[in-house]
């Protein structure tokens, strides 16, 4: 489960994405250099032809070659989502899932139209298949959010048949169909006219997406024009009473995590806690700027007890590609999911976010200047203060 959004502003295009994945799966943040074109090219379960590649950056599961969610060089951005529909998932050999989908458009596309044609393309020729979970069968099938500086698209998918919605200001996609007859774009097997609810599982209920869309897509109403990546970073850590710690905020001022799933699904958060099943192991913020590269906040781990480093483009502080640095902050999720008060988050926080607002004030420095020696300078630098505040607090 997942929750992605993105804002279209005069100016920019704001991206978010929580990726949540079994609470023990390790994700990494890393850089790709662009690949020449020839040979062959192996995603999860198949093996294709491999046109090249733009360079890109992505958050994957360790055991993944897809991503959850990445920016490529051209400032386009993808994440996915789980979504339950009437085709039957494990019916379906394996081929791509929505992670290969995700990797595989940012590699080919320099518009969020291209990323469009090349993800649908590749969807109509190989179809979905495979478990998405390590370890046990567990197949999927896929939206998506396509973004760049100032296009973006709605994809929904069951097998290989999909519908295709443009974004005017913004949008919000989280674990369930919400396109119905206004998709602009389908593939050749959904009629003219066709309310794409149809093909929702009816025994799937949307609460578990409900308030977390509701969440989402009430910032997304406020405009870009009135939110900030501050406030973006503070909607990913959204326990489901409101955002909150925002870069700069007060440390202390914290949402305490969910008990508990309730009968209507409001233990299901923005920033997911369900223990022993499901958890928001990664996280990505990005600004996408016309002629300018992408600026990026990436935080392995939950968002509450994490640290959105910024990251521009191919330089990613090696930390984040490092597992064990997943497993650093998982111990800090730990530790709050133990505590049912919010003594810890507070310990947490207050030794993470002075951390984490030096670090947005050095990046927005270090933009400024804009070398090449800069940029790289920051990435080498950039999760030294991190890693001293994980120390303190004993992981």
């Amino acid at each position: 489960m997942c929750d992605t959004l993105c804002l279209i502003g005069s100016d920019r295009t704001r991206f978010a994405k929580n990726s949540d994945r079994p609470v023990r799966e390790p994700q990494v943040v890393e850089s790709y250099a662009p690949r020449r074109a020839g040979g062959r090219l192996r995603t999860q379960y198949l093996e294709l032809p491999d046109p090249g590649a733009y360079a890109v950056v992505g958050s994957r599961p360790t055991w993944l070659w897809g991503f959850e969610h990445g920016v490529n060089e051209h400032g386009v951005a993808i994440g996915n989502e789980r979504i339950w529909t009437t085709d039957d998932a494990r019916a379906e050999p394996p081929a791509l899932i929505g992670m290969d989908l995700v990797r595989l458009a940012l590699e080919r596309a320099t518009t969020a139209d291209d990323a469009l044609d090349a993800l649908t393309g590749l969807l109509e020729r190989h179809g979905q298949g495979g478990s998405c979970e390590d370890g046990h069968d567990e197949p999927y099938f896929s939206s998506f959010l396509v973004v760049d500086p100032g296009v973006a698209w709605v994809v929904e998918t069951s097998a290989r048949t999909w519908v295709a919605r443009p974004v005017d200001d913004g949008a919000a996609i989280s674990n369930r169909i919400t396109l119905g007859a206004d998709w602009t774009r389908a593939s050749a097997d959904v009629p003219a006219g066709a309310d794409f609810d149809r093909w929702r599982d009816p025994a799937v209920p949307t609460g578990l997406a409900d308030h977390r869309l509701h969440a989402t897509s009430s910032t997304v109403a406020t405009g870009a024009a009135a939110v900030t990546t501050e406030e973006l970073a503070a909607l990913m850590r959204h326990h489901g009473t409101r955002p909150w710690g925002a870069p700069g905020s007060d440390p202390s001022d914290v949402d305490p995590l969910p008990v508990g799933v309730d009968a209507d699904w409001r233990g299901v958060t923005v920033c997911m806690h369900v223990r022993d099943y499901q958890a928001t192991t990664a996280s990505m913020i990005a600004e996408l700027a016309p002629g300018a590269p992408a600026r990026l906040w990436a935080c392995v781990g939950s968002p509450c007890v994490g640290v959105y480093v910024p990251v521009f483009a191919s330089h990613v502080p090696p930390e984040l590609a490092d597992p064990a640095t997943w497993h650093r902050f998982a111990q800090l999720r730990d530790r709050v999911e133990r505590d049912p008060t919010t003594d810890s988050l507070r310990e947490i926080r207050t030794a993470l976010a002075p951390v984490e607002a030096e670090l947005w004030a050095d990046a927005d420095d270090v933009h400024t200047s804009a070398s090449a020696g800069t940029l790289a300078a920051f990435g080498a630098r950039s999760f030294t203060p991190v890693d001293a505040a994980l120390a303190a607090l004993g992981v």
